[in-house]
C-alpha cells in the first residue's frame, strides 16, 4: 500500500530547511542541473526505526544488538518488503551511509585506528518520502503506513503522516543562515610527509604488492559553536553542485553534507546494475581555452587513462560475483565528463543481477568501491591503513537509498564535510599508481579538496 499525493513544486533545497531540525533528515539532492544522472531528489523525515553501527557495536532503536549490519540490514528490508507503483524510482526504504570501515565485515582487515563515537553507519527506514523530479518540475508525498502491517492501521498511519507532512510544507521556508564562520584548517599530514606516504605505495607498487591504492588524506578544524550545517551544505552545493549531493543528519553525533559526483552502484526494479567509476581528474578553467585545454589533457593521459581501466577491471569482477552469467559489459569506458570544480574521466559498467540475490548482496560483493581502493583490492586495503593517519570513517563509504521494492541508488561518499559536534572534517586524494608523481598526485587532492576548504574559509595551517 502507498498513498501519493502530487503537490506543487518547489525548490527541494527549501523544502528541505522545513525539516532542518530533524535529527535523523536525509535529503538525496540531484543538485546538478543538466546532468542525465541529477532528476530525482528526496527528502526522508522521522523514520519509525533507525540502524547504526558506533565503534563496532551494532544498534537498532539505539539499542545494541548482536548481528552483521548487512544480514540485519537485509532482514529489516525483507521485512517491509513493499513493491507498490509509484511515478519515482525511490518511493520508500532505508536511506543514510555506510562507512568504509564496514569493509571489515565483508573481507578481514586490519583495523588500525580507532574509533571516535561518530557512527560508521546510519540508515534511517522512512515510510513518508517527499519526492522531486528537477527535470519535469513535479514533486509528491509518498505515505506507506509503515511498519503497522495490519490494514486499516496501516492506512490510517499513512493518511496521518501525509497529512501531517502537507500541513508542514504549507509554512514559509526560511531564508538561508548567511554568513558562514571562517575557520583554520589543520593537515593531518604536511606536504613532504604527504609525498613520503605515496613513495611507500610505490615501492609495494614496485615489489608486485598492488597495482594501484587509493591513497588520502583530512584536513580538520574545530567546528565554530555558530556553524549551521545546513547553511554549510547550501555553500557546498552552490561552490560544487553534484548529481550525487547529499545532507544527511546522523543523530547528535554527526552531520554530512556531500557534494558527490560519482554513482558507486544503482539498482533498478528491473535488476539492471550500474556501476560508474571516477578516475582521473584535473581543475576546471573560467577561461575557455584553458578549460579545453585541461579536458585534452585529461583524455590523452596514459596514467589517468590506466588508472579508471585497472579500476573498471576489478569492479567488473566485484559485480560478476552477483551477476547473471555473460551480463557483465562496459557500455562506456573513458568517457570525460566535466562538472562545476573539475573534469573527470568516468566509465559505466553494467550488469543483470542474479534472480535469487537483492540489493545487499550486490553491496556486500563490491563493498567498499573499487575507485577509493585499488586493485587488488584486499591488499590495497591493507596498504591503505598501513599509510592513512586515521580512520576514513564516513569518507570513501557509500550514501544511499534501499527501496522497499528491491531498488537502490548509491554514491561515493567524496566531495564531503563530515561535522561532529566539535570539529569539521574534509577528506580527499588519488589513485596511486606505478608512474604517479607524488608532488602532481598532491596537487590533485588539493584540486578536489578546494571547494570544501572554501566553504569555511579556505585557509590551511601545518600544510608545509
Amino acid at each position: 500500500m502507498l498513498l501519493i499525493e502530487e503537490i506543487g513544486y518547489r525548490d527541494p533545497v527549501g523544502v528541505c530547511a522545513l525539516w532542518a531540525d530533524d535529527p535523523r533528515l536525509a535529503f538525496l539532492d540531484s543538485a546538478a542541473a543538466g546532468d542525465p544522472r541529477a532528476r530525482f531528489s528526496y527528502i526522508g523525515v522521522s523514520p519509525f526505526q533507525v540502524l547504526d553501527v558506533v565503534d563496532g557495536e551494532v544498534r537498532l532503536d539505539r539499542e545494541a544488538i548482536v548481528g552483521d549490519p548487512f544480514t540485519i540490514l537485509d532482514g529489516l528490508l525483507r521485512r517491509y518488503r513493499n513493491p507498490a507503483e509509484a511515478p519515482v524510482p525511490f518511493a520508500g526504504g532505508a536511506m543514510g551511509f555506510l562507512g568504509y570501515e564496514l569493509g571489515r565485515y565483508v573481507e578481514r582487515l586490519p583495523q588500525r585506528h580507532p574509533g571516535d563515537g561518530a557512527p560508521e553507519m546510519a540508515l534511517g527506514f522512512y515510510d513518508l518520502v517527499i519526492a522531486f523530479d528537477v527535470v519535469e518540475r513535479r514533486a509528491w508525498v509518498l505515505s506507506s503506513g509503515l511498519p503497522e502491517s495490519d490494514p486499516a492501521r496501516r492506512r490510517d498511519r499513512a493518511g496521518a503522516r501525509l497529512a501531517a507532512c502537507l500541513v508542514r510544507l504549507a509554512a514559509a521556508a526560511p531564508g538561508d543562515a548567511g554568513v558562514l564562520p571562517v575557520v583554520s584548517w589543520q593537515a593531518d599530514l604536511d606536504r613532504q610527509a604527504y609525498h613520503e606516504r605515496i613513495g611507500r605505495i610505490l615501492e609495494h607498487i614496485r615489489a608486485g604488492d598492488i597495482f594501484q591504492a587509493n591513497f588520502t588524506m583530512r584536513f580538520q578544524a574545530a567546528r565554530p559553536e555558530s556553524l549551521d550545517a545546513f547553511a554549510a551544505y547550501r555553500s557546498l552545493r552552490r561552490l560544487s553542485a553534484g548529481p550525487f549531493a547529499a545532507y544527511l543528519r546522523c543523530g547528535a553525533a554527526l552531520t554530512l553534507a556531500s557534494a558527490s559526483p560519482e554513482r558507486f552502484l544503482s539498482l533498478g526494479r528491473d535488476r539492471r546494475i550500474e556501476a560508474r567509476p571516477i578516475k582521473g581528474t584535473r581543475p576546471r578553467s573560467a577561461i575557455a581555452r584553458d578549460d579545453d585545454a585541461a579536458r585534452v589533457e585529461l583524455f590523452g593521459s596514459e596514467k589517468d587513462r590506466a588508472e579508471n581501466l585497472m579500476i573498471v577491471d576489478l569492479i567488473r569482477n566485484d559485480i560478476g560475483r552477483v551477476a547473471v552469467t555473460g551480463s557483465v559489459a562496459v557500455p562506456s569506458l573513458l568517457a570525460l565528463e566535466s562538472f562545476a570544480s573539475v573534469h573527470h574521466l568516468v566509465s559505466v559498467v553494467t550488469a543483470q543481477l542474479r534472480p535469487e540475490l537483492g540489493a545487499v548482496d550486490l553491496l556486500r560483493a563490491s563493498f567498499p568501491g573499487g575507485s577509493v581502493t585499488g586493485a587488488p583490492k584486499i591488499r590495497a586495503m591493507e596498504i591503505i591503513d598501513e599509510c592513512e593517519v586515521s580512520r576514513r570513517g564516513a569518507y570513501c563509504g557509500a550514501i544511499l537509498w534501499l527501496g522497499f521494492d528491491g531498488a537502490m541508488d548509491s554514491s561515493i561518499v567524496i566531495r564531503t564535510l563530515a561535522l561532529t559536534p566539535d570539529r569539521v572534517i574534509a577528506q580527499a586524494g588519488g589513485g596511486i599508481v606505478a608512474d604517479s608523481d607524488p608532488a602532481g598526485e598532491y596537487d590533485e587532492m588539493r584540486v578536489k579538496l578546494a571547494p570544501l576548504l572554501q566553504v569555511l574559509g579556505g585557509q590551511v595551517e601545518g600544510e608545509g
